[in-house]
């Protein structure tokens, strides 16, 4: 779901006036396209390994998949030419599309498909998000020359939404067994275009594929003279670096915009902006509920309710975003925001006096000289690690007010700031209470695995998907229940289920959508993101200065 932030309230009085688009010819063609991102640089361009969203979103501009989701929302085949499911739903026949070629002119077929899929499976690479999605596949075979069967071992709704996925792309099997080091510095794709070079710590340039055919459904290359030949992929952390560099003229395009700044540009001439939603879950806080002190489910209430979110959000954040009050994103159409008469805003409503109540009762009756709560001469603290890359500055303020409220009530919150391998060392070490995890997936069966008792079990890379801890029998059920079935209103049901039990317990604290925020020069037209993650893709874009 695409939403234009022109639509934004303007900046708060204070704030800093960004200069005036510096004037220049607007009909000068060019093929080179500079973008820069505040997103954390990839250790890996290969995204089978690991699977972080830096990965997706620069091999999307390289890679392509066997599916891809139309604007519509379906799932329609891409390198795929059709597909069929059995009447058991444990065999997906896959019929591949013909004259293919990966950049380094080897054919796309199905032997290609099966040494990517095996290359995900195997444990030395080291996979997250695509070794997860293809938990209930047995094994893939080739049954002839353009013909891939996926094989089951229990129905899965979800799997072609999957295959959609840049974690789940197709590279060149030569590409492959050059061996992990050669294909991430440079991996072999059909996409539009091809690594030329990678300068650590500045930029990855791309280069046009001359052999690129397989365009994304509804997609039309722009004409020869006006298609994109270079993309100069920067890498630039500070989000005012960013936008003075597109003030000045020396990116087209940035993302990661802070929401003043969005707010700004989306009224100031000669810029535009976008802000969608990623699928898949929101930005929530979840509780860690396998050790003190949110394994107790007073306490867990009592932190939810200790701060005015609501508040937050509005005063942080410009009217860019609403809060969030479901950990499903409201780009996906199973998220609900009220079960059975009970709204999810209301269970989350802020009520300090309640959580004082909640917390006498849990036993942290006494505090010492800062006000900080005690049970049995422990401090009630939390552990809440922030990932420098991942939370933008709007973000890491958001939870300091939080923080500072939850601190009234008695709750010690300790924020640690950290670089992403250190963040997703805490993470997969369970070295935290409270934390901020973003996963994608393009298709509510991202409840699954972030929330089935099956997610506290790592994952090859070390990275486990279920950072809440639950473990609930009745809650696993459903969750394999809405992952098997083909009936989509009974599905969705199970779903809305799971998504009431997660805020009625408390394990998560819903904040608002992920979201990807872009500006862009007026001389950059065709600008888009791909429906299934809304990752940005500049296949049909065209730039004039």
């Amino acid at each position: 779901m695409h939403v234009s932030s022109r639509r934004l309230i303007a900046a708060a009085a204070g704030l800093a006036v960004l200069a005036p688009l510096a004037a220049c010819s607007a009909d000068q063609p060019t093929t080179t396209l500079v973008y820069a991102t505040g997103q954390s640089e990839p250790d890996c361009l290969d995204p089978h390994v690991g699977g972080n969203w830096p990965q997706a979103e620069l091999g999307h501009q390289v890679l392509e998949s066997l599916f891809a989701r139309d604007d519509s929302g379906e799932i329609v085949p891409w390198l795929a030419e059709s597909s069929e499911l059995s009447d058991d739903g444990l065999t997906l026949t896959v019929a591949l599309k013909e004259g293919v070629e990966f950049s380094d002119g080897s054919p796309f077929d199905a032997d290609a498909v099966v040494a990517n899929m095996n290359h995900v499976r195997d444990p030395d690479t080291a996979s997250s998000t695509g070794i997860l999605a293809l938990a209930k596949v047995d094994e893939i075979v080739a049954t002839d020359d353009h013909t891939v069967e996926f094989r089951l071992n229990t129905p899965d709704s979800a799997l072609t939404a999957s295959l959609a996925q840049t974690w789940l792309a197709i590279m060149s099997p030569a590409g492959l067994e050059r061996g992990q080091d050669e294909n991430c510095e440079d991996p072999i794709g059909t996409g539009y275009f091809k690594v030329e070079s990678w300068e650590r710590q500045n930029q990855v340039t791309l280069v046009r594929n001359e052999s690129h055919v397989a365009n994304m459904p509804g997609e039309e290359t722009p004409a020869e003279g006006e298609r994109l030949e270079r993309l100069e992929w920067r890498f630039i952390p500070d989000a005012a670096t960013r936008a003075a560099a597109l003030q000045a003229g020396q990116v087209d395009v940035i993302d990661q915009v802070q929401p003043d700044t969005l707010s700004q540009l989306s009224e100031q001439d000669g810029y535009a902006t976008l802000v969608a939603a990623r699928p898949g879950t929101t930005a929530r806080i979840e509780l860690n509920s396998t050790r003190a002190p949110f394994d107790d489910p007073q306490v867990r209430e009592a932190f939810a309710i200790s701060t005015d979110i609501d508040a937050a959000v509005e005063s942080l954040y410009f009217g860019t975003l609403d809060r969030a009050y479901s950990p499903l994103s409201s780009s996906l159409p199973e998220a609900v925001d009220e079960w059975e008469g009970q709204s999810f805003s209301d269970v989350l409503a802020t009520d300090p006096e309640r959580a004082n109540e909640l917390l006498d009762a849990a036993g942290y009756t006494e505090r010492n000289d800062d006000g900080i709560r005690m049970k049995d001469g422990e401090p009630l603290t939390v552990s809440f690690p922030l990932s420098t890359n991942q939370s933008i500055p709007a973000e890491v303020s958001l939870v300091e007010q939080l923080a500072a409220s939850a601190a009234e009530v008695g709750f010690d919150v300790q924020i640690e700031q950290l670089d992403i391998s250190s963040w997703y060392a805490a993470s997969g070490e369970w070295d935290f209470d409270a934390i901020i995890a973003p996963y994608s997936k393009s298709s509510a069966d991202v409840l699954r695995i972030v929330y089935h008792s099956d997610g506290n079990t790592p994952a090859p890379s070390g990275y486990h998907a279920n950072n809440t801890g639950v473990a609930d029998p009745e809650l696993d059920e459903k969750l394999d229940e809405a992952g098997t079935t083909t009936d989509a209103d009974r599905r969705a049901e199970l779903y809305a289920e799971v998504q009431a039990y997660l805020v009625e317990n408390f394990y998560v604290v819903p904040l608002y959508d992920q979201t990807v925020q872009f500006a862009y020069r007026d001389g950059v037209e065709g600008f888009k993101l791909d429906p299934s993650l809304n990752l940005v893709t500049f296949t049909n874009t065209t730039v004039t200065k």
